[in-house]
């Protein structure tokens, strides 16, 4: 999107991406700077930031970054540090840290891959808060945006620590919406569907059909509309807006419409018998 389409929102803002080095991290950076935000990034991969950070100065806007691991408190602490050092303030966080479980059955599943994804869900979104909130109440305020999913709202078999660690993440964020409502920091919560990001790419082309389909929408979500539901909630626009859970799911959290359901019961007719 060309940066003169795009309202300038955030003029004077600062704000921090964490999970920020590909996909909708990535996008969403990009979205933010475009209208008008001084960025830091922050992932673990620190050559793919730099990449992300060069492809935003070069458009004009200002980006530095910083590797961190979401699970690690001293590393989050390390970088809320360096954003008020390099810019003075924190007014927006999207905290977009995810951690891609391999589907199996929970009892299949390992203490170690069940401990890996609170880890990076739960643990991460509590250590970003933990520190970017002082820091935006030293700022006068702020929005803290931290990324969910439909899973975490409805339940997915075979996926128990992922599911778990997405709705553990909204519980964690109404608590702390709650806490700051009266302290000018609002926090809400992303739940997308199924978006065309790397992993559903890697998928292959049956799969990406198969996750269109399940969408009364018939199509699959992009980044970028993703991107654009943090920019408004980033912005004064949505300044009455806290302790959201925001669904980018196509219409899939709505329900299923009735043809579809015959249409499905139909499929499944035959594998019943």
């Amino acid at each position: 999107m060309p940066n003169d389409d795009l309202p300038r929102l955030l003029d004077g803002k600062v704000a921090l991406l964490i999970g920020a080095s590909r996909g909708i991290g990535a996008v969403t950076a990009r979205v933010l700077a475009r209208a008008g935000a001084r960025v830091m990034l922050g992932a673990r991969d620190e050559q793919a930031l730099q990449t992300v950070a060069r492809e935003i100065e070069i458009e004009g806007h200002e980006a530095r970054f910083l590797p961190v691991d979401v699970g690690d408190e001293r590393s989050v602490e390390r970088l809320i540090k360096a954003v008020l050092d390099h810019f003075g303030r924190l007014d927006i966080a999207f905290n977009n840290a995810t951690d891609a479980s391999i589907p199996k059955p929970l009892a299949e599943m390992s203490i170690d891959e069940f401990d890996r994804a609170i880890r990076t869900n739960i643990r991460g979104t509590f250590l970003g808060m933990k520190y970017q909130v002082p820091a935006m109440l030293a700022s006068g305020g702020g929005s803290i945006v931290n990324m969910a999913s439909l899973a975490g709202v409805q339940g997915v078999a075979n996926l128990a620590g992922y599911v778990t660690g997405k709705a553990g993440i909204i519980a964690l964020s109404k608590v702390a919406a709650l806490d700051y409502a009266d302290h000018s920091i609002r926090v809400n919560i992303l739940a997308p569907g199924p978006i065309l990001t790397h992993h559903l790419e890697a998928a292959g082309e049956q799969a990406q059909r198969q996750a269109a389909l399940a969408t009364p929408m018939r199509r699959l979500g992009a980044a970028e509309e993703v991107a654009q539901a943090v920019l408004w909630l980033g912005s004064d626009h949505s300044s009455f807006v806290t302790g959201a859970v925001l669904p980018i799911d196509g219409g899939q959290s709505a329900g299923m419409k009735p043809e579809r359901m015959y249409r499905q019961g139909q499929e499944m007719a035959p594998a019943a018998g």
